[in-house]
């Protein structure tokens, strides 16, 4: 390490540790990674960085970046632009449509790019391609500038890296980085120790007095770059270098500070230099000399790089010391500068270049129709590509050039949709807010309808405006003679699917089906998944994968989120499917694949994603989507009960039921319901589970406003044969059969055989429990396969059959693997009676005195001691010496076998 890299990560020994081992892991072929840098501005992730990037590269790895840019964010696959254009003359090795839509989604081909995931895929392959012959680590600084489109491109390939020797390695400022996951690990960067941070001081300026040196650490705070900068401040100016600034300022702002005398002291071609590069990105770094004449560059960059504020680099293009300086330089330009800046890169450009249209924007003052309608075309093509949030910017500023009133109003109404659907929504609700206080066009009512819906349930997690406004608008749009806004009709009914899925309201369910004769197929089939299940989800499984089979990419990418949403219905969102649709770009549908990737790991066994579903739910309030939010909260608590955690689920109900309450969510506030009678089956609370899971489906009644029947359908049938209702249990599986449960899918299938099995005779119940192992996917559902075999191991252990151990064992690793101890701890007590067997007497089975009958019969209805000596007369200490009689004769450990083993005797 050089003497320079060195003083610049003194204190950083534990971070450079963490990336010296992820490297490791990569050579020695443990597979890809990727890490997250995090801190606020000038604490070192820059430097960390560098660090990486010349460890990787003295170990034999080729290395890619990329740094987001202030002038760059609103520029749709600007990031990725950098990664992928020196790799660009590997493409011919990619199949035709992963080129194209490579193509496309840099500028460089024409026609509607193929579904965001082929993008990823492309991507991916290239990256791969590269890392054929050599490790590759790939960096991205200054995530919080990364455009949104680049953004979701990042976290598809380090999602996807797993298997191939890449490490991707971003950072980004604590308070603007994205939260949702980017990288496998997140390390904080933080303030450097006091002794760390005046070894730098001293290294850096070892003239420094000592009343210097303690004032510079005082305001510093351990932030590497002011404690490289306060000193070269005093030193320009020692009346005002070291005077304390106001403990609110925040800390980037006074850094950015640091480098104001700097900039003023600049010649005016130098100045002009350093706006140029500022707001032009990358492009404005690599043509800087276009704002001098030749014979006066030379002096210009030197003045530059005396300044210490920017340096040439080999390739010609000029870079900031920090980003602090980017920001600074524009915030120091006055308007009318800014705008010849944007002017001069606007002419450098060539006339198709996106980049030109937005530079010209930025220097317009007046209104301008031409130049308004190529901005709602460059917005167009851009959402075309994926990047809807980048289209939403330029779609408000050609609201804003706009000349003619309906012409601002229908660009604002577009802006607020493109916003929502890329992840802006509180730039949506300000849109709306707008909108409602002007006259929409009419023709314009149904696309601002279904913003405003969009901002109602996304937002507000209120669902009043969809019956309101949904029906209408789907009435108008079905009237039109044709459709102006593309699939609007179908993003319409989806909506109000949602809703009505939601809710349970009836205006929806009759306005769905009144308008299902004028939308597609795969729309009429996700409201058959979803309105009635057990009398109309036959077969949508087989008709859906039909459909998905017929499909290009173009029409994945707009039928996505039905798609999802069919899937989900039916349990068939699987690997598979989220590989159509994890590149898909707009937040909006990477949030409906995360929802239901969560849902399956739940059902899936997959537990150790649990808290992911927390960090999904703060990246999404944080973007203002706050039904989302609780979602994802409502989902963690899946996985909650599943555990066996009470107290975690009765904390996190408290935080999202009164929410799903006042937006009459019965989807959520149901699951809850439900998972409160999971959690009382886990600690053998049988008759409170018995008594919570009938209100969600009384025995024998399938009923329609549980979409999701099947979830609590094998739950309640434990609940109520170990409370000893047999015959309400028998009732539920006999509607179940009735209803055709396989029909739908293999999990209505597998649910159906389990309760079976728990109500099957005696003398057919081993029978049904292997006819449940036999079911196909059973091995899927890995919770309810392992209650299962709990359910089987201690219904052998009662026979003394000698499999029971392996059944029980079974059990038990799955229950150990996915954390449930309540389960874990029965299996143990299974097996531990089943070790004892020989020593107890089974001779007395069936031989309970008359007052041990009613003892055991009302504690296996989940009556306490107390409530048992109430109604019998007897002390609780005497009810509690009963049962210790009761079990040994029954052959059981604990109360919760009680009303099976009574059934049995």
């Amino acid at each position: 390490m050089s003497r320079t890299q060195g003083e610049e990560l003194v204190g950083r020994q534990a971070e450079m540790a963490l990336l010296s081992r992820t490297v490791d892991a990569v050579l020695t072929g443990s597979g890809g990674s990727s890490v997250m840098l995090r801190g606020e501005a000038g604490i070192g992730k820059t430097a960390l960085l560098t660090w990486v990037r010349l460890q990787a590269r003295e170990r034999g790895f080729d290395v890619l970046g990329a740094v987001g840019a202030m002038a760059e964010a609103e520029l749709a696959f600007g990031a990725l632009h950098q990664i992928v254009w020196p790799l660009l003359e590997r493409s011919s090795t990619l199949p035709h449509r992963q080129r194209h839509a490579l193509e496309c989604a840099l500028g460089l081909g024409a026609g509607t790019p193929p579904a965001g995931v082929m993008l990823g895929e492309a991507a991916l392959a290239l990256l791969a391609e590269m890392a054929r012959t050599r490790p590759l680590l790939v960096t991205v600084d200054d995530l919080h500038w990364v455009d949104t489109s680049s953004a979701a491109v990042f976290e598809f390939l380090h999602r996807r890296i797993g298997e191939l020797p890449v490490m991707m390695v971003g950072a980004g400022r604590d308070d603007r980085a994205p939260a949702g996951g980017w990288a496998s690990r997140v390390v904080p960067v933080e303030a450097l120790e006091p002794e760390a941070a005046t070894s730098l001081l001293r290294r850096r300026h070892p003239g420094l007095s000592a009343a210097d040196t303690a004032r510079v650490l005082e305001e510093a705070r351990g932030n590497p770059l002011a404690l490289l900068e306060l000193p070269a401040r005093r030193v320009s100016d020692p009346s005002d270098g070291l005077a304390p600034a106001p403990a609110h300022t925040p800390l980037s702002g006074r850094l950015e500070r640091l480098f104001t005398d700097r900039i003023t002291s600049l010649s005016r071609e130098a100045a002009r230099v350093m706006l140029l590069t500022a707001l032009g990105g990358v492009h404005g770094a690599g043509s800087w000399h276009r704002a001098v004449p030749d014979s006066e560059a030379e002096a210009v960059i030197s003045e530059l790089e005396g300044s210490g504020l920017a340096h040439l680099a080999a390739d010609g293009t000029l870079s900031f010391r920090h980003p602090l300086v980017r920001s600074a330089v524009i915030s120091m330009a006055s308007p009318r500068e800014q705008r010849h800046a944007h002017k001069t890169l606007a002419t450098s450009l060539a006339p198709d270049d996106p980049r030109r249209v937005v530079h010209e924007s930025l220097a317009a003052v007046l209104p301008d129709a031409s130049l308004a309608r190529r901005l709602e075309e460059a917005a167009r093509r851009l959402s075309l590509r994926g990047g809807d949030a980048e289209g939403a910017v330029l779609m408000d500023r050609a609201a804003a050039l706009s000349t003619e009133a309906d012409s601002h109003t229908g660009r604002l109404v577009w802006a607020a949709v493109m916003a929502a659907r890329g992840g802006r929504l509180a730039h949506t609700a300000k849109l709306v807010n707008q909108l409602r206080q002007r006259p929409v066009p009419a023709d314009f009512a149904p696309l601002f309808a279904y913003a405003v819906v969009y901002v109602d349930q996304s937002h507000h997690i209120d669902f009043e405006s969809s019956f309101l406004l949904l029906p209408e608008a789907l009435d108008a749009l079905t009237r039109a003679p044709e459709e102006r806004f593309g699939e609007l009709a179908e993003q319409i009914y989806f909506k109000l699917l949602l809703a009505a899925t939601y809710t349970d309201d009836p205006r929806a369910w009759r306005a769905l089906s009144r308008h299902a004769d004028h939308v597609s197929p795969l729309a009429r089939l996700c409201h058959r998944a979803w309105s009635d299940p057990a009398r109309t989800a036959h077969g949508v499984r087989l008709e859906l994968d039909a459909m998905t089979a017929g499909m290009d990419a173009e029409q994945e990418a707009g039928a996505a989120w039905l798609l999802l949403w069919t899937a989900s219905a039916v349990d068939a969102a699987d690997e598979t499917l989220w590989r159509r649709f994890t590149g898909q770009h707009a937040y909006a549908t990477q949030g409906s694949v995360a929802k239901a990737r969560y849902y399956q790991d739940y059902l899936r066994g997959r537990w150790e994603n649990a808290r992911n579903c927390l960090q999904e739910a703060k990246a999404a309030e944080d973007l203002g989507y706050h039904c989302n939010a609780l979602l994802f909260r409502h989902y963690y608590a899946h996985f909650l009960a599943g555990r066996g955690d009470e107290e975690g689920l009765r904390d996190l109900e408290a935080l999202i039921r009164p929410r799903a309450e006042r937006a009459r969510m019965c989807f959520v506030t149901d699951h809850l319901t439900h998972l409160r009678g999971l959690v009382a089956l886990a600690h053998g609370r049988v008759a409170d589970a018995y008594d919570l899971l009938v209100q969600l489906t009384p025995a024998g009644d399938l009923r329609r406003g549980l979409p999701w029947f099947h979830l609590p359908f094998f739950d309640f049938v434990e609940a109520a044969v170990r409370t000893g209702r047999m015959n309400e249990a028998r009732a539920h599986i006999a509607a179940g059969r009735s209803a055709c449960m396989p029909e739908i899918s293999p999990h209505h299938a597998f649910l159906l055989a389990a309760a079976t099995a728990l109500g099957a005779d005696d003398s057919e119940a081993d029978a049904c429990y292997r006819a449940a192992y036999a079911v196909e996917g059973a091995e899927d559902w890995v919770f309810t396969m392992a209650r299962l075999r709990l359910a089987h191991g201690s219904w052998l252990r009662r026979r003394r059959r000698t499999e029971a151990e392996g059944v029980l064992r079974l059990a038990h690793e799955a229950f150990q693997r996915l954390g449930a101890e309540p389960w874990s701890r029965r299996c143990e007590e299974e097996l531990a009676a089943r070790e004892s067997e020989p020593l107890a007497s089974r001779a007395g089975r069936g031989t309970l005195t008359g007052q041990e009958r009613r003892i055991a019969e009302l504690a296996g209805k989940g009556l306490t001691n107390k409530e048992i000596g109430t109604l019998l007369q007897l002390s609780p200490r005497t009810v509690a010496s009963h049962l210790y009689s009761i079990f040994p004769k029954l052959g059981i450990t604990s109360r919760a076998g009680l009303a099976e083993a009574l059934n049995e005797s």
